[in-house]
């Protein structure tokens, strides 16, 4: 089904109807498969034949998931994981190796950063850390035994953004994997895999699962790259759950649709929060100021729904801020059709030093939203209550 569109590949692509003819996806609840006898037994084990074994490793609600998502993004296959962390996880574990060097964007999330330094960094792993958008510094940190350079792109929470495509020139010459998070824009707005990335990660428990409903991840790639992963998660086990998994495989049905008024909404909230005097700044690639616009513009077919902003006061005027509002849901979570607000410094950034925030621009005044799906105004509105308190 390569010559369909977009939300024609998401809502038919993937999945292959039982002998019961249903309309909509199933969901195989079991734990194990029944063989035939105990030769094809051998063979599904062996690998000589295809088909179902054991759920961790192998159903067919989580393969429907897989292939839709993989048609999605570009990518030749796909590996689901229990959540985002475990496919980044998954990630460094089953292509790095001890004595191996990661490149890393510091404008990461902040538990990629503490997963970088308190679990792989025990396994010999050197790690160096450099600004996102800036190239010579990926280009410079560059040593004989780097391989992979791991980024999000836009970050969270303030929304800078890589040229993924210059990013990938310089990763291809020195045989580096480049590693992508696209959770921020899934593939109904940015396609990293067309620009030069070699992995797509993904925190489907965000936009594309959409309500707040479950956790899940993804790593896409090439099928060299997809095995190695799923190897490593057959082994150690952070699957994903069939419920999970159908739950994110009927997100993707609306997930095009979904991201336009997410788009929409966040933009007429980033514009009003440039207006207010209570706000320092706002941190919108949608908005002509934000330093990456023109990029971003260029690479993505969309903004995204993450809208982040400074107020005056700092920590005690940003929490007044939060606090003040009455609809939206004080949460870290993001990609709900339900907006959220957050505070950055103190929850998911808040393991982070002191130090690393700073580098990261995440200061005490910060306040990120996930703008969702309700009526802007409405939200906009709620906004304004905390910033009257």
């Amino acid at each position: 089904m390569k010559d369909l569109k977009f939300d024609t590949k998401a809502i038919r692509e993937g999945y292959r109807t039982t002998q019961e003819q249903e309309h909509s996806e199933a969901i195989f609840l079991t734990s194990s498969f029944v063989f035939d006898s105990a030769e094809q037994a051998a063979s599904r084990f062996s690998k000589e034949e295809p088909g179902n074994i054991y759920a961790r490793f192998t159903n067919p609600t989580v393969d429907a998931f897989e292939k839709k998502l993989a048609a999605l993004e570009g990518a030749d296959a796909c590996v689901a994981t229990s959540s985002g962390m475990a496919a980044i996880f998954a990630t460094i574990m089953a292509l790095v190796e001890s004595g191996d060097h990661i490149v890393a964007s510091r404008n990461m999330f902040g538990t990629s950063i503490v997963l970088l330094n308190t679990i792989v960094a025990k396994f010999n792993v050197d790690i160096s850390y450099v600004d996102l958008s800036d190239l010579s510094q990926w280009q410079n940190a560059i040593q004989g035994n780097t391989k992979l350079f791991l980024l999000e792109t836009p970050s969270n929470p303030l929304g800078e953004v890589v040229d993924i495509a210059a990013l990938g020139k310089i990763t291809q010459a020195n045989n580096i994997l480049l590693a992508v998070d696209n959770a921020i824009l899934t593939p109904a707005l940015q396609n990293p895999i067309a620009l030069g990335a070699d992995i797509v990660i993904h925190s489907a428990t965000k936009y594309i699962d959409g309500q707040g409903r479950c956790l899940a991840g993804a790593v896409l790639g090439s099928v060299d790259i997809v095995e190695q992963v799923s190897n490593f998660t057959r082994a150690t086990g952070p699957s994903l759950s069939a419920f999970n998994a159908w739950i994110v495989l009927k997100g993707l049905d609306t997930l095009s649709l979904r991201m336009k008024a997410h788009c929409d909404n966040a933009l007429k909230v980033a514009n009003w929060l440039n207006q207010q005097d209570q706000v320092e700044k706002v941190y919108y690639l949608g908005l002509d100021s934000h330093p990456d616009h023109a990029l971003a513009k260029a690479q993505q077919s969309g903004f995204g729904g993450i809208v982040s902003f400074v107020v005056k006061g700092g920590r005690e005027a940003a929490f007044k801020v939060i606090n003040g509002t009455e609809i939206l849901s004080i949460t870290a979570n993001l990609g709900d059709t339900k907006t959220t607000i957050t505070h950055p410094a103190s929850t998911t950034h808040g393991r982070l030093t002191d130090e690393e925030k700073q580098q990261a621009n995440i200061t005490e005044g910060l306040i990120r939203i996930s703008v969702g799906l309700e009526d802007a105004d409405d939200v906009i509105n709620d906004i304004n209550k905390g910033l009257l308190v």
